[in-house]
C-alpha cells in the first residue's frame, strides 16, 4: 500500500470550524459590515492550509491572506530539511536561504558551521526549550534516526509491493546519533553548527506549529483579530469570531474515515492541534506503520491512535502533541497537569478517550 496521507480528513478537521461561523454573508449587529472569506493553498509543510477570516470586503481579507501565506512560505524554506538552493530546480526557489537541510549537510565528511536568519536562530533555540519541557521525548536531534523511516516510507510510495522496514542495525547505530547537546547555537553571531557528523536535525514535529504561532503572533502585534488558520490537524484562531463568539473546532475521530469528531472546543485566541497515527502510515505486510517515532524502541510508538492538545501556543501544542504519542497515559498526564493553561484528549489503540482535568470548561 502507499503512504496515505489523510488530507481528506484535515479538510473535514477545519469543516467544523467553517461551519460554526454564520452562513450568511454579512453580519448583523456587533459583527455587522463584516463578510466571512476564506483561502486555501497546499504548497507549505506537506499539509492542506486555510485561512478563514471576518473582514469588511474582500480586499481587506486578501491583504491579511496574502501576508500569512508569504508568512508560510519563508517558513517552510527555513524549515525544509530536503531541498535547498544547491538542488537542481531549487536554485532560485531558495536563493540566499540558508536552511535545516544546509545545516544538516556535510562537507568532506564533517558538518559546517552556518550562518542563518535570526527566525531560524530563534526556532532551534525554541525546539531546545521544548525539549527540555517534554524531557527529550520532542527531540529534533532524532533527525538520523528519523530518515532512515523517511526513506523507507518514499520507497514505499513508489514501490509498494518492496515496502521494507528501516534496517534494525542502522536504527540502532542512528540512535547514538541524537544528542541535541551537539546542537550548537550562537545566538550573537547568528551561527548554527552540528558537532557530532553523524547526527542530522529533524524539525518536523515542531515546524508547522511554529510557523503558524508566528504567524498569529504577528497577526495580533497588528492589531488584527478574526481570523482561523487551520494548517491540516493544527488549529490557531487569533480573536472571536465577528460577533464576538468563540470558535467551534471539531478534534476528529481517528476510527472515523469520514471525518467525525469525538469531541468539539470553544476556543478563542487558542490553538488545537492533533497527531494522530492514521495521518502518515505505509504498510508492511499488512501492518502499518506511522510517521511518530518512539525514542525508545525507535519504531512507530504503539500508545495510542490520537492525542489532541488545546492550549494558547500553536507551537507548544505541536510538540506536546508529539511528546504526549510516545509516553504513557500516566506520564503524559501528569506533564500537562503541571504545565497549566493546557489540556488534552487521548485517543487509546482500543478506542478509550481520556481528558485531562481541566477539558470539560472547553466543551462547545
Amino acid at each position: 500500500m502507499k503512504v496515505f496521507v489523510r488530507l481528506a480528513s484535515l479538510i473535514c478537521l477545519f469543516s467544523l470550524l467553517v461551519s460554526s461561523l454564520v452562513s450568511c454573508g454579512v453580519l448583523s449587529d456587533k459583527g455587522k459590515n463584516k463578510e466571512k472569506f476564506s483561502k486555501t493553498f497546499i504548497e507549505y509543510f506537506d499539509t492542506v492550509t486555510t485561512v478563514t477570516g471576518y473582514a469588511a470586503n474582500q480586499d481587506e481579507f486578501s491583504e491579511v491572506a496574502s501576508l500569512i501565506e508569504e508568512r508560510f512560505s519563508e517558513y517552510h524554506k527555513l524549515f525544509d530539511a530536503y531541498h535547498s538552493s544547491s538542488d537542481s530546480g531549487y536554485e532560485s526557489l531558495y536563493a540566499e536561504i540558508t536552511n535545516v537541510k544546509d545545516i544538516n549537510s556535510l562537507e568532506n565528511g564533517a558538518h559546517l558551521e552556518r550562518k542563518v536568519d535570526k527566525k531560524l536562530i530563534d526556532f532551534l533555540l525554541y525546539c531546545k526549550e521544548i525539549y527540555t519541557i517534554t524531557n527529550g521525548e520532542t527531540n529534533i536531534a532524532m533527525g538520523s534516526v528519523l530518515r532512515l523511516w523517511h526513506n523507507e516510507r518514499e520507497n514505499a510510495e513508489k514501490n509498494p509491493a518492496a515496502a521494507k522496514l528501516p534496517d534494525n542495525a542502522a536504527l540502532m547505530q542512528a540512535a547514538e546519533h541524537t544528542d541535541i547537546n551537539n546542537l550548537i547555537i550562537d545566538k550573537e553571531k547568528s551561527t548554527v553548527f552540528i558537532s557530532d557528523a553523524e547526527m542530522f536535525i529533524d524539525v518536523g514535529a515542531i515546524a508547522k506549529g511554529y510557523a503558524t504561532e508566528m504567524v498569529a503572533q504577528e497577526l495580533e502585534a497588528k492589531g488584527i483579530s478574526g481570523y482561523a488558520i487551520s494548517a491540516g490537524g493544527n488549529v490557531r484562531t487569533v480573536g472571536s469570531k465577528a460577533d464576538g463568539d468563540a470558535w467551534s473546532v471539531g478534534i476528529e475521530n481517528p476510527e472515523d474515515a469520514f471525518g467525525g469528531y469525538v469531541e468539539t472546543v470553544k476556543v478563542m485566541n487558542q490553538s488545537v492541534v492533533t497527531s494522530g497515527s492514521y495521518q502518515r502510515y505505509y504498510t508492511v505486510g499488512g501492518t502499518r506503520y506511522h510517521h511518530i517515532i518512539d525514542r525508545d524502541t525507535l519504531f512507530p510508538s504503539k500508545y495510542f491512535l490520537s492525542v489532541s492538545i488545546v492550549t494558547k501556543s500553536s507551537a507548544l501544542a505541536d510538540a506536546l502533541s508529539t511528546a504526549l504519542f510516545s509516553m504513557s497515559l500516566e506520564d503524559g498526564m501528569a506533564l500537562i497537569e503541571s504545565i497549566g493553561g493546557v489540556e488534552a484528549v487521548w485517543i487509546s489503540t482500543d478506542g478509550t478517550k481520556t481528558v485531562s482535568s481541566g477539558f470539560s470548561s472547553l466543551r462547545a
